[in-house]
């Protein structure tokens, strides 16, 4: 009896220890790769963050923003994305999967001026909205901190221009490294 009772007891200290049983969470990452749909154009560069605020009832909200340049381009694709996010009860792993929607706008340099300044491009192109899901799984390193991965699929829509209606498609996927403070 005495042994089943110590079973039991190192069974359930092991189980509950890796449970997470915290309150908040607030979680901050990069990207690290940014792809467009269609493949066409290679990076020169590309910069942003991921926020994400997890509530005590495994429910969040987050906020995306990033931009992307295309190699030999002088526009930045401007992406900003609010999130609801739920993670899922696993234990021993983080794993999260969310929703977004946001809007998406161009930066042009003006090409007339000596000093690259930056211009909205509200006179020549619409802005576009987008809508994404995401997945991110997160590994606890010590009882307060994870470090996750995530991948992001965005879809960009009714970005036009004004003159010809030419509808631009800045779809892709965005794959990003972050970490997580419980408390």
């Amino acid at each position: 009896m005495k042994k089943i009772i110590l079973t039991v007891f190192a069974a359930t200290s092991l189980l509950l220890y890796s449970t997470p049983s915290f309150a908040f969470s607030i979680s901050l990452g990069v990207p690290i790769d940014y792809t467009f749909a269609e493949g066409s154009s290679e990076k020169d560069s590309f910069s942003g963050y991921f926020l994400g605020v997890q509530l005590p009832f495994a429910m969040g909200l987050g906020i995306d923003s990033h931009k992307y340049k295309a190699k030999g381009s002088t526009d930045t694709v401007n992406t900003n994305i609010y999130n609801l996010f739920y993670q899922l009860p696993i234990p021993v792993i983080n794993l999260i999967l969310g929703l977004g929607v946001g809007s998406q706008n161009l930066e042009c340099a003006d090409s007339g001026r000596s000093d690259d300044t930056v211009i909205s491009c509200k006179d020549a192109y619409d802005k576009g909205s987008v809508t994404q899901w995401y997945t991110s799984i997160g590994f606890p390193i010590i009882p307060l901190f994870d470090i996750h991965l995530s991948y992001r699929s965005i879809t960009s829509k009714k970005m036009k221009a004004k003159s010809g209606g030419t509808e631009m498609d800045y779809s892709g996927s965005v794959t990003g490294i972050g970490f997580a403070f419980n408390f």
